[in-house]
């Protein structure tokens, strides 16, 4: 029987079951049967929305970049951040993935009001002489460490990274460590409403 399950990743944390060099894993948080996998991951210093199932069909249709689909992250960075960097995320910057140079999709970027989130354990580092503001990017591929690359590239270093939304799968109100279980018909009504119509 497929179950599905969404949480909120703390920071800090490997997207992944198996212990690793004395790091926080998955299975530290989450009690889950041992066949229950994350579908796709997030970077050890990120958090945010993961979906843990174990339906591999469910895994192929959000994996595959055939079947493109919205990544939705709330972004702090270093500086006050632009109009001409944000136009120039959301045009597609030039990084490296797998020691090539990629030019990243067009995607939406936009400042947004310090969002309402949880304390992060620790804190980013504070400096007096430097602001910092918030991004929502919303993207619809998933290269490896991505979006930190794309803000460091335009000047503005990513300081903390919030994965917020999957489609139509958020964090609500969710805090880290959180977890919640979902139908199969509420997953697919959530991540495949669009294709669906």
């Amino acid at each position: 029987m497929h179950q599905y399950y969404i949480v909120y990743k703390p920071f800090q944390v490997l997207s992944q079951f198996s212990s690793q060099e004395g790091k926080k894993v998955l299975k530290d948080f989450f009690p889950v049967p041992a066949d229950v996998y994350p579908v796709g991951r997030l970077d050890f210093d990120s958090e945010g929305l993961l979906i843990l199932t174990n339906d591999r069909a469910l895994n192929h249709r959000l994996l595959d970049p055939a079947f493109s689909h919205e990544r939705e992250y709330w972004v702090q960075v270093e500086g006050a951040i632009g109009l001409v960097a944000l136009h120039q995320l959301e045009g597609g910057v030039p990084i490296t993935v797998d020691g090539r140079a990629y030019l990243t999709k067009p995607c939406k970027a936009e400042p947004i009001a310090s969002p309402r989130v949880p304390e992060r354990h620790p804190p980013i580092r504070y400096r007096a002489q430097i602001p910092t503001s918030w991004v929502r990017l919303v993207l619809t591929e998933g290269k490896n460490r991505q979006v930190r690359k794309m803000t460091a590239q335009t000047g503005f270093p990513t300081l903390r990274l919030i994965r917020y939304r999957i489609e139509g799968v958020t964090l609500g109100d969710m805090g880290p460590g959180e977890m919640r279980s979902l139908t199969g018909k509420e997953i697919d009504a959530l991540l495949f409403a669009k294709r669906n119509r």
